[in-house]
């Protein structure tokens, strides 16, 4: 089965990588063209990616643990993909929209997305779960499930924008740019190539941001491309690029600049971010059935967070730092756990709404048939 290590060396050329796996700062070669926009970052950023990155995986682990217990129908994790999401994300303008596949949780999040909006829709509470025309919301559009129509939905409206000239005027506070999020099984799509196709022909203010896990669930993307995945981007006239996608100053760093360079009218860009799913695809699968504890522990030992932490440390970062980070983790958390216990339920009967404009017999027969169903199970039902 192939690898980040079979893909991407430690001695790959075209990787973008600022911070070695050990918490060291050593740049790649094909780094060093970012580096102005890696020195521009103050402590308090590189504090607030950590931030970014430890609360929500304490958000996560409890949304995983909920689903355990019953309380979520699904969850889909985000261990181990942090720092490409932090970065990325972080890169953004306020102007920009975001569009998420479904596992982008810190992403939404960073943008205010309240978290317990996303349990929403893992609860089957609401197809959509946020309002992406709200304001407070950061021009966060919601979570597809489908894999790769994102990348449609985001292209058009990236159309428009360039219709509408709102990008492109060198009005950097106000041209907007798009950026969407996707996996390598999803890369896979055609969705994604008929998105790129209208992309590079309308020079879209956008950035396809591939988050190559290494597992289309149980597939290794070696069976899905016999060469890298940022090359499709190349194929179709977009500047590619491929990074460490473990480390959030790359992922910044990159993303910072394509996003820039798409919203000034350069045409759209492809970034792939090598990371890793530490976690199952979602809570309905089973890695141990695919994938080998070996491999795991090798990508354990690139963990985006110790990473950037051990790096912290080495710039004088304080315990007390730390610590406040630890509680606020815990906090958000409970939180979650809290709030979402006293979500309640929907009715069954929901499902039959909207189905047709009309009523329909068949509608009201099933309806009916559910309902004989469910009584049958109460106390003292023959």
């Amino acid at each position: 089965m192939t690898s980040l290590s079979d893909q991407a060396p430690a001695d790959d050329t075209e990787l973008v990588r600022v911070l070695a796996a050990d918490g060291t700062l050593a740049p790649t070669a094909a780094a060093e063209p970012y580096l102005d926009i890696v020195d521009s970052l103050r402590d308090e950023d590189l504090q607030g990616f950590y931030r970014d990155m430890f609360v929500i995986r304490a958000f996560d682990q409890q949304a995983t643990n909920l689903q355990r217990q019953g309380q979520l129908a699904l969850w889909p994790p985000s261990f181990g993909q942090e720092a490409a999401q932090v970065g990325s994300a972080r890169a953004a303008r306020a102007q920009d929209h975001l569009f998420p596949s479904y596992r982008e949780h810190v992403v939404a999040t960073i943008r205010g997305v309240d978290p317990v909006d996303i349990i929403r829709v893992m609860r089957g509470l609401t197809h959509g779960g946020w309002d992406p025309t709200d304001p407070k919301n950061g021009n966060t559009h919601i979570y597809t499930l489908v894999l790769g129509s994102q990348t449609l939905h985001a292209t058009g409206l990236a159309m428009g924008l360039v219709f509408d000239g709102k990008s492109g005027t060198g009005d950097v506070e106000r041209d907007e740019a798009v950026i969407v999020y996707y996996g390598d099984g999803a890369s896979s799509q055609g969705d994604v190539h008929e998105a790129m196709v209208f992309a590079a022909s309308y020079r879209t203010p956008e950035v396809f941001f591939l988050q190559n896990n290494q597992w289309a669930i149980s597939v290794p993307v070696a069976t899905q491309s016999r060469s890298p995945l940022y090359r499709r981007g190349a194929g179709y006239g977009m500047p590619s690029v491929r990074i460490d996608g473990n480390d959030v100053l790359a992922s910044y760093a990159v993303t910072r600049r394509a996003l820039d360079e798409a919203r000034a009218g350069d045409g759209p860009r492809a970034i792939e971010a090598m990371t890793y799913r530490m976690g199952a695809h979602t809570t309905s699968d089973d890695p141990t059935k695919y994938r080998t504890s070996d491999e795991e522990e090798s990508w354990a030992r690139r963990d985006p967070i110790s990473r950037l932490r051990t790096y912290l440390r080495s710039r004088g970062a304080s315990d007390a730092f730390f610590s406040d980070v630890d509680a606020e983790a815990a906090a958000v958390a409970d939180d979650a756990r809290v709030r979402t216990v006293a979500l309640g339920s929907v009715s069954s009967d929901l499902m039959f709404d909207h189905v047709y404009s009309d009523p329909h017999p068949l509608i009201d027969q099933q309806r009916a048939w559910l309902a004989g169903y469910e009584a049958s199970f109460e106390e003292g039902a023959s």
